[in-house]
């Protein structure tokens, strides 16, 4: 469906404003969709998102400041998502050893095992009725890339 048709406003100033507004709905769209896929695993997107950075620096422990640099969300508070997920059992904290002030924040077993589990059901990577064939996601990819380059 158009832009125009979901959010019911039929004329825009230009197609700039345009973009940007489809772009921030379609960027709703997509969380919720998420969201909805992650609710059977007891996950929220942010957590999610903490999982795989801690599992891409596994076996390596990771900070706070860290997490925080990598993450998608930048709003999100990842010392509370982290509090969640050690309540969960997903993760674990220790004191680091060089740095007391430190805290080394590590994906668990269980952790590794949830993202996998995540992942085999293809909820994130699925192409299947794709409304953009490869060639169309590849040019998507570089359009939002050279659109983030203005700063």
């Amino acid at each position: 469906m158009r832009i125009e048709d979901e959010i019911k406003q039929p004329i825009f100033r230009n197609e700039y404003q345009k973009a940007h507004i489809n772009l921030i709905y379609t960027a709703g769209w997509l969380q919720l969709r998420q969201a909805a896929a992650f609710k059977p695993f007891g996950l929220t997107s942010p957590q999610f998102n903490i999982l795989r950075i801690l599992r891409g620096q596994h076996p390596l422990p990771a900070t706070v400041a860290l997490l925080i640099d990598r993450m998608l969300d930048k709003t999100s508070n990842a010392s509370r998502i982290v509090d969640r997920l050690e309540e969960k059992k997903l993760v674990t904290r220790t004191v680091c050893p060089a740095n007391r002030r430190a805290v080394d924040i590590r994906i668990t077993k269980a952790g590794l095992e949830l993202l996998d589990s995540i992942e085999e059901t293809g909820i994130l990577d699925s192409n299947e009725n794709a409304p953009l064939n490869e060639d169309e996601m590849r040019q998507l990819n570089d359009l939002l890339d050279k659109m983030r380059t203005v700063e």
